[in-house]
């Protein structure tokens, strides 16, 4: 599966899309950046910086963002890799991309205190693989290797799950029973690819179960229905996202796939080459599910200083959904109110 884009210009085979404006513009996509889970991830950090004081560490970057992650470590985060980095009886916060049971029991071998940040979506899928692991079923999951959400989900089961990275990997596909076999996926995969491989799968294991629900998170899929509507007008689609970050990495092939001539991720407005301008009059504008909006609008002054000022938003959803907060924090928060009503 494509990884990471190149730097160098991306092009769709049939050439891009038709282009129905000569003046330069930006359309500007509406859902776009912090999804629910980001946002109560992100909050949970700093909330727990102000209950509990510097340092908090967290295992693994608390959202793939490379701004986000900064920012709060000048605020006092420490992310680690493993569990062992953390010192005992220190506070430790589990990522939105969430944990195996391993990780649990490894922490509270290690005493130490823990916030789970797991997005709410993430700890869905969770279930549904112990679910059926526990009703003997094969569990296919769709993902990528090596992602940090698939490693969670794994660990839930692991003498159930095999992992399936893309249509190419059905055909080593082996179960014990093909009547008893079910797919699960990363919540963060381009809703396209996920189809087309669930599709392979049903065509060798006709009795495939499905989850009761998408596991593609409503974030992922509202963001690639709007970066296909860009698509559509624009010549050239900027995505705002860290190359690590799964989400903005398929919003790129998405953007690509729909008709986009080119479509590049970017960090910062200061990765942008003016070259991409060349020849371009409508450019496409959105972020991943774990950008803050401060980024986006970096490269709306940019393209603004470069005469790309008129910006026209493209609304393909509305988006209200929100998380509250893990209940580690919540309940030491309930805590404190009370002590403090009490004087």
């Amino acid at each position: 599966m494509t990884a990471t884009p190149s730097p160098s210009p991306a092009t769709t085979p049939s050439g891009g899309a038709t282009r129905r404006s000569n003046t330069r513009r930006v359309l500007l996509a509406a859902p776009r950046g912090y999804c629910a889970g980001v946002d109560r991830a992100v909050i949970a950090v700093e909330k727990a910086l102000e209950q509990y004081g510097a340092p908090i560490y967290v295992r693994h970057e608390i959202v793939h963002n490379k701004y986000v992650v900064q920012t709060l470590e000048k605020k006092g985060a420490i992310f680690v890799d493993v569990t062992a980095e953390v010192p005992e009886g220190s506070i430790v916060m589990f990522s939105a991309h969430g944990v195996a049971p391993t990780v649990h029991a490894e922490a509270a071998e290690r005493k130490l205190a823990t916030i789970d940040a797991t997005c709410p979506l993430v700890t869905k899928v969770h279930k549904e693989a112990v679910r059926y692991a526990k009703e003997d079923y094969d569990i296919l999951l769709i993902g990528h290797e090596g992602h940090e959400e698939v490693i969670g989900t794994s660990g839930e089961a692991p003498d159930h799950i095999q992992l399936v990275d893309g249509p190419e990997d059905v055909a080593n596909v082996e179960v014990r029973d093909e009547s008893k076999v079910v797919w699960l996926s990363q919540t963060t995969l381009s809703v396209d690819e996920t189809m087309e491989t669930v599709g392979a799968l049903k065509s060798k294991f006709p009795n495939l179960l499905s989850p009761p629900s998408d596991d593609i998170c409503y974030a992922t899929q509202n963001r690639q229905i709007a970066v296909k509507k860009l698509a559509e007008d624009a010549e050239l689609v900027i995505v705002v996202g860290s190359k690590n970050s799964s989400n903005s990495i398929r919003m790129v092939e998405v953007a690509l796939d729909a008709g986009a001539d080119a479509a590049y991720l970017v960090d910062f407005a200061s990765e942008i080459d003016e070259a991409w301008l060349e020849g371009v009059t409508t450019v496409g504008l959105t972020s991943g599910a774990s950008v803050p909006d401060v980024l986006v609008d970096g490269v709306l002054e940019w393209l603004a200083e470069r005469g790309y000022a008129d910006v026209e938003t493209v609304k393909t959803a509305d988006e209200s959904i929100t998380f509250s907060l893990p209940k580690e924090l919540r309940r030491d928060l309930r805590a404190e109110a009370a002590a403090l009503s009490a004087e």
